[in-house]
């Protein structure tokens, strides 16, 4: 079976950990940021952890 190519766009925007985890930034935290609250640019700023369907297809994505 050949080898997959890694998609490069999911690759840019999510990390896996060294457990395996699937981590990405969070939207909506670059600009208009005057009328969004403290507390919703805040958890803007966390980052979010992927899982079930979607990660086994980032995964899959990614080549790992």
């Amino acid at each position: 079976m050949p080898k997959l190519k890694t998609h490069k766009g999911t690759a840019k925007r999510i990390k896996v950990t060294g457990s395996g985890k699937l981590v990405r930034e969070r939207a909506y935290g670059n600009h208009i940021l005057a009328k969004k609250s403290k507390a919703r640019k805040r958890n803007i700023k966390s980052s979010a952890s992927i899982d079930g369907k979607i990660a086994k297809n980032v995964k899959k994505a990614l080549g790992v």
